[in-house]
């Protein structure tokens, strides 16, 4: 394989997944929600990277070396006509704490996924796939893709007449006048300068988001939560050219709902754009559930902290609350791939940065996002038979977001001497599940089980894309709709406010126990070949990336998909575990 990327061991990291991050998001656990089992997982690697780490199953310990510390480079402080890059902005928004932690802005938010959006290859390499698919919309795939994962770039390209363009002589390319600016990914300027005017309506999904056109320097608005004072507003505006407004809508779901929803061309075998599939909808997802009247992403994704913030090394109140720009979702696989791999992709951040990141997203994953519990467990006769228990704690779908993503079900039942009589779902160490169709077959995929009898059955919560024919596809303009959708609904869905474009899909939707919240699983064992007493082992684990999706991505040509199939041969696609429960009959 051609080598795009420094020579390395194979490397094991913690794995998880937006197509810019959005990842698990989380709320506070209903009060009926079974509880988290909250050992520690041994398929995960920590933060601080171990020299070893435990394969799923009955695998042998895999050999890895900690990754070198490196600092990463200077932010940027490149200045356009509309934006400023964040080391522009973190000139004076630094050093800032609650009187006991470090809070500042541009250390929490330069190992995010945000941050390094136009970095990731996994997006890269599909932006390279889709355009090698369906070649006559080169341009605006192009255009779509860089809308949310370079939006710097592509808005001031759009302000001046001309199309965003990722690849080749794109803004991805060094030399481009506007790569700057599209390196920085989701950056402060973006954000900040968001209207309000249209939030939450159709027009402004799929990044259609509103900046303001004016090149006027000192007239450019940056929206943010808080009254600033007639002398502070003037520092900052004579330094950046940016006037600090406040706008609530800095704080609302509606303003990530802009890129966290997303609508692409659907294309026929012929090439023809026939149609439009939801791609991602986290935001229509939060719409529909009970989180939409008590937290907004913000509440999860942006925690507060406790305490005052001075917000700028200039002066100014004390600011309270403030919310850390943690972006924390959960695409552990990607930012554990620049805490292995960041210098080769010319990160901001230090490796100190991309672990504080790992740390938060293995937080948000085990603590916040989904509860395990096994219900009723019995013998009788020749048959186990025990229901399990997912609760989904999210504001949102889980998985939510780029339809990679998958989590499923391994449970493992072992006989008095420890010896296993039953599993289903044991992932295996080139990222796939044992048993699994779509793994096996690109044309299968997995059904629903309300009930799982035999080790080749796999409780899989995914979305698998449809194109126009009915066939099984990973190509996104290919899709038409899906197939199968049973990831679990976040607690208070209401269906019958819904969009149509977020409802369960395939036989999950005729499930009476796949709730709002909540999914039962019955397993049913033969024991009689075994003794008991019999122990019940389940975990939920959690892939941002499905082996299927990678191994199709691979399939095509391209300088971005050879820097993936690196990637992947350096780190693993080992999964998190989520949430775990023992129980014995």
């Amino acid at each position: 394989m051609h080598r795009m990327l420094a020579a390395g061991v194979v490397l094991a990291v913690v794995a998880a997944g937006c197509s810019g991050d959005g990842g698990a998001g989380t709320t506070e656990a209903p009060t009926t929600a079974p509880a988290t089992t909250a050992a520690a997982p041994t398929t995960v690697t920590t933060a601080t990277a171990p020299t070893t780490v435990t394969t799923a199953g009955d695998g042998a310990p895999a050999t890895t070396v900690a990754p070198a510390p490196f600092v990463g480079l200077p932010l940027p402080q490149d200045r356009g006509t509309f934006f400023s890059a964040s080391g522009a902005c973190a000139v004076c928004h630094q050093q800032m704490t609650n009187g006991s932690i470090d809070v500042s802005i541009d250390a929490a938010w330069r190992s995010t996924m945000m941050a390094n959006a136009a970095r990731d290859p996994y997006w890269a390499a599909s932006v390279r796939a889709e355009v090698g698919h369906t070649p006559g919309l080169a341009g605006i795939i192009e255009d779509k893709c860089s809308t949310c994962h370079m939006p710097m770039a592509r808005t001031t390209a759009a302000f001046e007449g001309a199309a965003g363009l990722v690849l080749d002589a794109g803004f991805a390319d060094p030399g481009h006048p506007l790569a700057p600016l599209a390196a920085d990914g989701v950056s402060c300027t973006l954000c900040h300068q968001i209207d309000p005017a249209g939030l939450g309506e159709p027009p402004a999904f799929s990044g259609g988001f509103v900046v303001d056109d004016d090149p006027s320097p000192g007239n450019r608005a940056l929206f943010g939560p808080y009254d600033t004072p007639p002398g502070q507003a003037n520092v900052m505006a004579s330094t950046s050219g940016f006037v600090p407004v406040r706008g609530d809508h800095i704080q609302s779901s509606d303003l990530c709902g802009t890129c966290h929803t997303l609508f692409t061309p659907t294309v026929d075998a012929s090439g023809e754009v026939v149609g439009e599939f939801a791609e991602q909808t986290p935001y229509l997802e939060w719409l529909a559930s009970g989180f939409a009247e008590t937290a907004s992403c913000q509440d999860c994704h942006l925690p507060e902290v406790d305490g005052v913030v001075q917000l700028s090394v200039t002066g100014g109140p004390g600011r309270a609350p403030f919310s850390q720009h943690h972006f924390v979702g959960g695409n552990a696989y990607m930012v554990g791939v620049f805490r292995h791999l960041g210098e080769d992709f010319g990160v901001t951040a230090g490796s100190e940065h991309f672990e504080a990141t790992l740390t938060r997203i293995e937080e948000q994953l085990t603590e916040r996002t989904a509860g395990l519990e096994i219900g009723e467990a019995s013998v009788a006769g020749t048959t186990l038979e025990a229901s399990v228990t997912v609760a989904n704690l999210a504001g949102h779908k889980f998985p939510t977001g780029f339809p990679s993503r998958r989590a499923w079900l391994h449970v493992t039942v072992r006989d008095a001497g420890g010896a296993i009589v039953f599993e289903s779902g044991r992932p295996d160490p080139s990222g796939a599940v044992a048993g699994n169709d779509n793994d096996l077959d690109p044309s299968a995929f997995e059904p629903h089980y309300e009930v799982v009898e035999d080790p080749d059955q796999v409780q899989i919560y995914e979305s698998i894309v449809g194109d126009t024919g009915g066939g099984v596809t990973t190509v996104l303009l290919r899709g038409a709709g899906y197939l199968k959708d049973n990831r679990l609904l976040p607690a208070g869905f209401d269906p019958a406010a819904a969009s149509p474009d977020v409802l369960p899909a395939g036989s999950a939707a005729g499930d009476p126990d796949f709730q709002a919240g909540s999914d039962l699983v019955i397993y049913r064992v033969d024991v009689s070949d075994a003794a008991g007493p019999f122990t019940i082992e389940a975990e939920l684990l959690f892939q941002a990336i499905g082996r299927r999706w990678a191994d199709n991505l691979l399939q095509g040509g391209g300088a971005e998909i050879d820097r993936l199939g690196d990637v992947l041969e350096m780190v693993p696609l080992t999964p998190v575990r989520v949430a775990s429960a023992t129980a014995t009959p």
